[in-house]
């Protein structure tokens, strides 16, 4: 029987207490959230420091024999069903020890690095039971691994970086840690570490009760999940089960849900106050900490301060949260945020408010959209559903909070869906599966997106008007409902990317090519249900007061950027139409390319939101 170590401060044989307290200051924090005992630390410490990892499994205590020799031991099969014929066993005491990972990488990545990476295709063929002897890499047994690999992953998210390097990392583990079994009733518990000192990331494996030699090494697959229900539909890539029985219905969540988002933001919600009157000939005061206003703003009565102490105007790039503060004590400054605009912003808020139009299945201009995060098991019922009727099963998920499409995956597999939850916070829409394409004469039909600047100026009275000009962005290779991982052909997002050609067409000259394109459908027939959209989208936004809806602040202004796509549609008598699709609403959009080919445009921003002042703006009022 294991034994279990005491104390945890340093005190192994000719080692200081100092070199494990600074130990604990870098990964402490890390081990308590994955909820190692601290009693461990110290030997985790020693193994790490000496590079003690899982290619020395066997020496730490236990080892793999095959699944038919350990069946005459277990009263049970083993659970999971993977291609693995192997289970893990114990030959011998063991406290905690260390998993090397055999392979860690981006989603976006795995296909090329298993073209290219020498050795890996072989070895995740032969980790994962898929057969594969060749010399040279193939598209078949890679397309196997990619979509197998979901059973193997494990993942964690860098905490600190930029934006692309927080993308959460998957990882496989070695042959012996990708061999543990799953058990409702572990032996052992895993989570990953990353070692701050050689910058690596391995997998600490601990036992969660004294056990003897001989019996098996398990660990739970949804460990920490209480549910049944949830357990059961985290568990479906190993245990495939029907959850048909699920009502798929999602009504918008209770007043306790938005009330939680509140306080996880620290917003602090204003007090009641007068909207502020001025003087018609007022120069406004305005600080802000956006290059493109100091560069850009030149209307007559806007004047730049550096004291934000004695600003009318405060517009900042980052998310203001003391509104009470400010409606208290200078009630008069306005400022370009409105209380509780996530609801727009946040991908799942944005879903969750808009069933206030379109009911539990949603409005028409918003794709169905599920929260991975409340809502797994009526995804899953639908997912099944659709898959039973022969219905297109496209999927894209999303983090809730991230743009730039990072950390965002086509697919059809159900089992790729399940585990992404894990990553991070998630949505999953429907893929446009048939959206309208434009003709590149260079590439052919593609996929291209719209993104309007919206302007709103209240909540109530609702106020809301959109810039006239529009940009758009196109996929560089023509659309179909393949090669799912092959970003040019299904994303529009190329600016950010290195090497990537970046088709540019103008607003105006879009629309006569778009016309021609599409006799039948005039470019403002288009525009009017795009706008119609805007309208109930805003009008939903704000008919609940705070923090069920945006709130009503009378100083508060707020620009932001509406990305959607058209898809094709039909009306009950079958006339085929263009929907506009909402793919999400951005805060404090990047405005660069307006201001480079519109100099006038925060001018007319301005003018609109501070001034009330539209007259020769390039705005048209939507509601």
């Amino acid at each position: 029987m294991e034994k279990r170590p005491r104390g945890g401060s340093g005190n192994m044989e000719g080692e200081s207490p100092e070199e494990y307290k600074a130990f604990a200051a870098l990964h402490g924090a890390a081990l308590s959230a994955s909820g190692v005992p601290p009693l461990y630390w110290e030997r985790l410490r020693h193994k790490l420091e000496n590079e003690v990892g899982g290619r020395l499994a066997a020496q730490a205590g236990a080892w793999w024999v095959s699944r038919e020799h350990m069946a005459r031991a277990r009263k049970a099969q083993p659970f999971s069903t993977n291609a693995s014929c192997f289970v893990c066993v114990l030959t011998r005491g063991v406290f905690i020890f260390l998993i090397d990972h055999a392979w860690t990488y981006r989603v976006e990545h795995a296909h090329q690095q298993l073209l290219h990476v020498p050795g890996l295709l072989h070895r995740m063929a032969n980790l994962m039971g898929i057969d594969f002897h060749g010399e040279v890499a193939d598209e078949g047994a890679i397309e196997q691994v990619l979509q197998e690999m979901w059973k193997y992953n494990q993942t964690y998210q860098l905490s600190q970086g930029t934006a692309e390097e927080k993308v959460p990392v998957w990882y496989i583990m070695d042959e012996f840690g990708s061999r543990i079994q799953h058990s409702d009733e572990p032996t052992f518990a895993t989570a990953p570490l990353f070692y701050i000192p050689q910058q690596i990331a391995y997998t600490v494996l601990w036992p969660l009760r004294d056990l003897e030699t001989g019996e098996e090494v398990t660990r739970d697959y949804a460990y920490g999940e209480t549910d049944r229900l949830i357990r059961k539909c985290m568990l479906l890539p190993w245990a495939p089960a029907d959850v048909l029985d699920v009502n798929y219905s999602t009504p918008e969540p209770s007043e306790d849900h938005y009330q939680a988002i509140l306080n996880k933001n620290n917003e602090k919600l204003p007090v009641a106050i007068n909207p502020p009157v001025y003087d018609k000939n007022k120069i406004f005061k305005v600080y802000t900490d956006l290059p493109q206003i100091l560069n850009n703003l030149k209307h007559p009565r806007f004047e730049f301060t550096e004291d934000e102490g004695e600003a009318d105007i405060l517009y900042n790039f980052s998310h203001f949260k003391d509104y009470r503060k400010l409606s208290e004590e200078r009630p008069h400054v306005m400022l370009n945020q409105f209380p509780c605009e996530n609801l727009l912003t946040v991908k799942d808020c944005l879903a969750s408010i808009s069933r206030r139009v379109g009911g539990t299945e949603g409005p028409k201009w918003l794709p169905r959209t599920f929260n991975l995060h409340t809502e797994l098991p009526q995804f899953i019922s639908y997912f099944q559903q659709r898959e039973r009727r022969g219905e297109d099963n496209h999927w894209i998920c999303k983090p809730w909070n991230l743009a730039r499409s990072l950390d965002t995956h086509i697919t059809n597999n159900l089992n790729i869906i399940i585990r992404h939850r894990e990553s991070s916070p998630k949505v999953v829409s429907k893929y446009i599966e048939s959206p309208v394409l434009f003709h590149r004469e260079d590439v052919g039909m593609v996929k291209f997106d719209i993104r309007y600047v919206v302007l709103l100026r209240s909540v109530k009275p609702l106020k809301l008007y959109a810039y006239d000009v529009f940009w758009l962005r196109f996929s560089n290779r023509a659309f179909s409902l393949d090669d799912l991982d092959d970003y040019e052909k299904h994303f529009t997002v190329m600016n950010y990317a290195s090497g990537v050609t970046l088709k540019q067409v103008h607003y105006d000259e879009f629309i006569p090519l778009f016309e021609k394109q599409y006799p039948e459908y005039s470019w403002k027939t288009v525009q009017a249900e795009i706008f119609k959209a805007f309208a109930e989208l805003f009008q939903a936004a704000s008919a609940k007061p705070a923090p069920f809806g945006i709130c009503d602040y009378p100083s508060s202004r707020a620009v932001y950027a509406i990305d959607l796509m058209l898809k094709w549609d039909t009306t009950r008598d079958g006339k085929r139409t263009m929907q506009p699709q909402v793919l999400e609403v951005n805060f404090n959009p990047d405005c660069d390319r307006a201001c480079k080919y519109h100099p006038t445009f925060f001018n007319d921003v301005f003018s609109t939101l501070f001034l009330d002042e539209t007259n020769n703006c390039h705005v048209t009022y939507v509601v």
